[in-house]
């Protein structure tokens, strides 16, 4: 499969209907907001969500979170230890090497980059840095966001020697309702450099229109999340034909309910429009 040719840009609706989207673990887990009121899902766990997908697909992946290891290494740098191309680039401290051998392997690395920075035993050590390609914005909501809290209590005792019974244990919180855009784009000098192919920008497409299958958990309920639509904008070179803040803008959802009439629905209570550029298509996807 040839190496990315042209820019893409991509943009989701994602709804979240009593869930918590994006806990913040400095505020008490709280689903993430801004100073604004709207609710926010960082970049950082959208790629992650991303990476799960990936590697649900049989793709290999560098950054493997604990509760998703499909390949037993407990560390980073244990993976890397693991590849022989990049054992011997380290050895030869040849940092293009290690770079070019890194997104041979890892679909995330050529996607993404990825900072290796290791100590070596005796001295030494690696510190390679890689660009990737596809860039993810944090996603925010359409509109402000309420947050319900609950108190929640536990039915049985941790140890044995507790006296206490059932007793409160702690809060949980959860976005009543929130219409989230996910933003992006895949930047084909940048593809080039890590051999970024169009199956891979392919595989990213349906990770993103999928984000949510086998990412199940208390705070997020099956069916709690959902990619309602993607859009996915394809220039006709390698520059774009249009900056990507013109082809995001494109995308638009309107709240439309009335006050005091909202269903918490995407259909009921918004309106998504796709705008036009000349020249410029668009590929429209259900979420799955």
């Amino acid at each position: 499969m040839s190496v990315l040719q042209n820019k893409i840009d991509f943009v989701a609706v994602i709804t979240c209907k009593n869930a918590n989207p994006n806990g913040d673990p400095l505020n008490g887990n709280l689903p993430r907001k801004t100073y604004k009121g709207l609710g926010e899902i960082t970049d950082v766990c959208l790629k992650r969500k991303i990476r799960n997908r990936l590697l649900d697909m049989g793709e290999a992946i560098f950054v493997q979170s604990d509760d998703k290891n499909v390949d037993g290494y407990t560390s980073l740098h244990d993976r890397a230890d693991s590849n022989r191309e990049l054992k011997a680039a380290e050895k030869a401290k040849d940092k293009v090497a290690y770079a070019k051998a890194a997104c041979n392997a890892w679909a995330d690395v050529r996607s993404f980059g990825q900072v290796f920075a290791f100590k070596a035993e005796k001295g030494g050590g690696v510190s390679v840095g890689v660009r990737g390609p596809v860039s993810i914005q944090p996603a925010f909501s359409v509109e402000t966001v309420d947050i319900t809290s609950t108190q929640i209590t536990k039915s049985v005792n941790s140890e044995s020697k507790d006296k206490k019974g059932s007793d409160t244990m702690g809060m949980k919180h959860r976005v009543d309702f929130g219409v989230y855009l996910l933003k992006g784009s895949i930047n084909v000098q940048l593809a080039e450099l890590t051999g970024f192919t169009t199956e891979d920008a392919n595989h990213i497409k349906e990770a993103i229109r999928t984000l949510f299958m086998n990412d199940s958990s208390s705070a997020r309920p099956e069916g709690s999340m959902n990619v309602e639509k993607l859009y996915w904008f394809e220039h006709n070179n390698k520059l774009g034909q249009y900056s990507a803040a013109k082809v995001h803008d494109l995308v638009k959802v309107k709240y439309i309910a009335e006050p005091g009439k909202s269903k918490d629905t995407l259909k009921d209570d918004y309106m998504i429009s796709l705008d036009k550029l000349e020249g410029l298509s668009c590929e429209e996807y259900d979420g799955i």
